[in-house]
């Protein structure tokens, strides 16, 4: 399973419109979605069904002629319970949380909040139509877990602060992790809502070994066997799990091998309800239902990242087991099979050009498709205008 892209936005956004980030104006963490934009909520309450948001919305800078960020509520959510920024979404542990659009005080681990409103809404919906989107904060950023989950890890791994073992924490909030989408799948049990509830669990991109997680995905080896991490176009960037679940309809422990992009879960999720896009919404995602119910294979395609944003300039291209990663203009392009080496340690481009070369051509076609609105994703910001009642600056001497 490969996920949109390689930080939360695009990777959200992607998941969303079921469009690739050139197509949807959504390249980078400071990105707003576009007005034009259809999200799966909305196509989904078009058909009549309640829907929800337990978790975190992540916003960017409003567009040209936009004061204020679209809200989840304003994007076919009919409930909204959460974060809407990335910074907020660093909490575990949070003050306050926005209930629809008002933000009120709180008090607990945030994954279990979160899950907790996801049991009774489904318990509030057992007789009509709904699609749930649970965002869980763990294990982003900050190492965090509630005292009782943490007390079972301590001692079972090797710490450089005993009295801060993020180690534990980190399996901690996993485990919890893994006990709240428990929770969620045995109230659909109870409701006997499974047979009628497609369930997806993925992520939106590979673990991070930024330095607020002191070093605890890394003890972990988080992306192994993969290379590289959040932030990157190798398969420790974009490689996630993914598991979907519906019961008497997708085969119990099937596996499959083709892979699954995030922009699929868009039309997927429709027809599971019996629905198709519609054109206008431009969706480059493939339906992939009667892949999962192992009737069909899946298309043979190409499928495309990139992350041109924070300094980077990477692109990559994958058909079959082949993969083009381009790190860098100054970077040589390496050409990976990633089933028989998902670590991408041995570049193949030397021996197999030609296929190097194809998918650097169809990376430029598709590039050449991107929208104006992901340009502007790309524009840096404009400089803080400095206060007019702003002494001037000393010099010489007395600067």
């Amino acid at each position: 399973f490969y996920t949109g892209a390689v930080v939360c936005a695009p990777s959200r956004g992607v998941l969303m419109t079921g469009k690739w980030t050139i197509h949807n104006g959504i390249s980078g963490n400071n990105d707003d979605l576009p007005t034009d934009q259809t999200t799966l909520a909305q196509a989904f309450q078009k058909h009549g069904y309640s829907t929800a948001l337990f978790g975190k919305w992540h916003h960017g800078r409003p567009r040209p002629g936009h004061k204020t960020y679209r809200h989840p509520l304003d994007l076919g959510f009919g409930e909204f319970f959460g974060f809407t920024n990335a910074g907020h979404a660093w909490q575990h542990f949070p003050k306050e949380l926005y209930h629809g659009r008002e933000l009120k005080p709180v008090s607990g681990y945030s994954d279990t909040l979160f899950a907790d409103k996801a049991v009774d809404f489904i318990g509030r919906h057992t007789e009509k139509p709904f699609f749930l989107y649970v965002a869980f904060n763990a294990p982003h950023f900050h190492v965090e877990a509630p005292e009782a989950d943490l007390a079972a890890f301590k001692g079972k791994f090797p710490e450089r602060d005993e009295k801060n073992p993020v180690n534990a924490a980190y399996a901690a909030a996993i485990t919890r992790q893994d006990k709240e989408v428990g929770r969620i799948l045995k109230a659909l049990d109870d409701h006997k809502l499974a047979e009628r509830t497609l369930v997806v669990f993925t992520s939106d991109h590979g673990a991070t070994f930024e330095v607020g997680t002191k070093g605890a995905p890394a003890y972990h080896d988080s992306n192994r066997p993969f290379r590289g991490q959040k932030r990157t176009l190798w398969e420790g960037g974009i490689r996630v799990p993914g598991a979907a679940r519906w019961t008497g309809t997708i085969p119990a422990g099937q596996v499959i091998r083709e892979a699954t992009h995030m922009s699929d879960l868009f039309p997927t999720a429709l027809a599971a309800a019996d629905k198709t896009p519609e054109e206008a919404w431009k969706v480059t995602g493939a339906n992939l239902l009667e892949v999962w119910k192992g009737k069909a294979k899946p298309p043979e395609r190409t499928l495309f990242w990139e992350f041109r944003v924070e300094g980077y300039n990477q692109l990559a291209a994958m058909r079959g087991d082949k993969k083009l990663v381009i790190t860098g203009e100054r970077n040589p392009p390496e050409l990976f099979d990633v089933v028989h080496d998902p670590a991408e340690r041995i570049n193949l481009l030397p021996e197999q050009k030609p296929l190097a070369d194809r998918l650097r051509k169809e990376l430029e076609a598709w590039l050449a498709t991107e929208t104006e609105a992901s340009k502007w994703g790309r524009q840096p910001k404009k400089p803080e205008a400095k206060p007019k009642d702003r002494a001037p600056e000393a010099k010489g001497k007395d600067r």
